[in-house]
């Protein structure tokens, strides 16, 4: 029999997940439990090398591993997600299978997991992006009024000047009124979430500058705060772009001890 190793998807409290109520796993891979001083890991059996195809494919595998998560989810209230392609690999010997590393990993690190276990019960993940409108944001700033005046008089190789000019002030503008806002709006938010995590910031959208890009850890109970709170900052902010997606299993506040795949 070929050697192989587990395929994990994420750690659990061992109490009562019907396993057969999980949808399949990446290409329809049967999952079961690797337990160990009161938790588990969900596992499939797999290659030890991580999946690599075209990105139609890598996106398929990554909502397939999303679909196992989220159902694990649902049914227990707590979970600790794993990301895509974490690989429990053999070793030389006996002690080294895929199992019996895993075993050890939960054992040493129980503690540790059930701290976060608890804290994350009955909390989602949200993630946040509020951007604003370069035009929109900018519109009633009056040096950019007198630039646009009169461009349309003016010489062609004038008016590219000028609107070169326009466009850079415009998003100087923007930028300046992001920055002012981001305080203030990371304030708003802190207070309805249990933490925070701030993302790298995206490839800057044509014609519109961020102003923040978050992870949210929630209670369940606070989402529709979040909610509410997300639509009073885009009513009342000129420009105000907000993009609001979950609720999510608490993948960016997991935090797990290292496991050397």
């Amino acid at each position: 029999m070929r050697n192989t190793g587990l395929y994990v998807y994420a750690i659990i409290p061992d109490e009562g997940l019907s396993i057969n109520e999980l949808p399949k796993g990446i290409n329809g891979q049967p999952l079961h439990l690797v337990e160990s001083n009161g938790l588990a890991a969900i596992v499939h059996n797999a290659d030890p090398e991580p999946y690599q195809g075209p990105d139609s494919e890598v996106k398929r595998w990554i909502l397939q591993h999303s679909d196992v998560v989220d159902a694990a989810w649902q049914q227990l209230g707590t979970i600790l997600p794993m990301t895509f392609n974490v690989i429990v690999a053999p070793g030389e010997d006996a002690e080294q299978r895929p199992e019996h590393r895993l075993r050890t990993w939960l054992s040493e690190s129980a503690d540790t997991m059930r701290v976060h276990l608890d804290t994350l019960r009955n909390h989602v993940e949200l993630r946040v992006d509020i951007s604003l409108d370069e035009d929109d944001t900018t519109a009633d700033d009056p040096e950019l009024s007198e630039l646009r005046e009169g461009i349309d008089a003016r010489p062609a190789g004038v008016q590219r000047l000028y609107r070169k000019r326009l466009e850079e002030h415009r998003r100087s503008v923007a930028e300046r009124i992001a920055d002012e806002l981001y305080p203030q709006v990371r304030k708003r938010l802190v207070a309805l979430a249990e933490d925070m995590v701030e993302n790298a910031r995206p490839g800057r959208e044509p014609g519109s500058v961020t102003v923040l890009n978050a992870s949210l850890l929630v209670h369940v109970d606070a989402v529709d705060e979040v909610g509410l709170e997300l639509a009073e900052i885009r009513d009342t902010q000129p420009g105000a772009q907000i993009r609001y997606l979950g609720p999510w299993p608490p993948y960016s506040f997991g935090e797990l001890p290292k496991l050397t795949t």
